[in-house]
């Protein structure tokens, strides 16, 4: 199956996002698909994945990072795994880009990887893998609102759990009221404290234009 892309525009320094992205405390605290992370060294983490109230998914990452590249980009390449049987990813990989443009940097992820349980797993497979691809674009989404708006990621989930609550309710009411509630609940579009995916690019567009070029002043932010 095809990997998962994701890419946003943040309007912020590449620095900030830089920090954001590779400190595991923020990072967890924006990222839908982690509850812990924790580094063992500098390039080794353990993360913690919660199911349900005491039902966890263990994994593990290797991840080394490159923030002063020539063209004035950043990249950050992973592998990553779980040696608990209960999850679905084996092993994968994949990286992050962050390119500086004007007004912003074009944070991007593409990955994939190997799902396990034989022909059932390659078949649960069609079912995790978009919904695997919709968080990682609903959090990029969550990490563009904590940077540029100052949103924080509790605030932003509440919003968003008060909005699914209330689309949820529209979806109930159609059956009543006809469609009109149910075109309110898919038509509205977010607002703009809640994160969604639907902002974020899924599929890589081809650019001509080179990045913006970065301050040479600039400090680099922690691994």
């Amino acid at each position: 199956m095809a990997r998962i892309y994701v890419e946003t525009l943040i309007r912020a320094d590449l620095d900030e996002v830089w920090r954001h992205t590779k400190d595991p405390g923020r990072h967890a605290r924006w990222d839908l698909r982690f509850t812990h992370i924790e580094h063992v060294t500098a390039e080794r983490f353990r993360y913690r994945t919660t199911l349900l109230p005491g039902v966890h998914i263990d994994g593990f990452g290797v991840t080394a990072g490159e923030l002063d590249r020539p063209d004035g980009s950043a990249l950050s390449v992973l592998r990553f795994g779980s040696g608990d049987r209960r999850s679905l990813i084996a092993r994968g990989g994949g990286y992050w880009r962050y390119v500086p443009v004007t007004g912003g940097v074009r944070f991007l992820t593409a990955y994939d990887y190997r799902p396990r349980w034989g022909r059932a797993g390659r078949l649960a497979d069609r079912a995790f893998r978009p919904t695997f691809g919709w968080a990682t674009a609903w959090s990029f989404d969550r990490l563009r609102l904590w940077l540029e708006d100052g949103v924080s990621p509790s605030t932003s989930r509440w919003c968003w759990l008060a909005e699914t609550t209330i689309r949820t309710g529209l979806v109930l009411a159609a059956w009543r009221f006809g469609p009109v509630p149910l075109v309110a609940a898919l038509g509205l579009p977010p607002t703009r404290w809640t994160p969604a995916a639907r902002r974020c690019l899924r599929h890589p567009v081809v650019r001509r234009s080179r990045p913006a070029s970065r301050p040479a002043d600039r400090k680099a932010g922690p691994e």
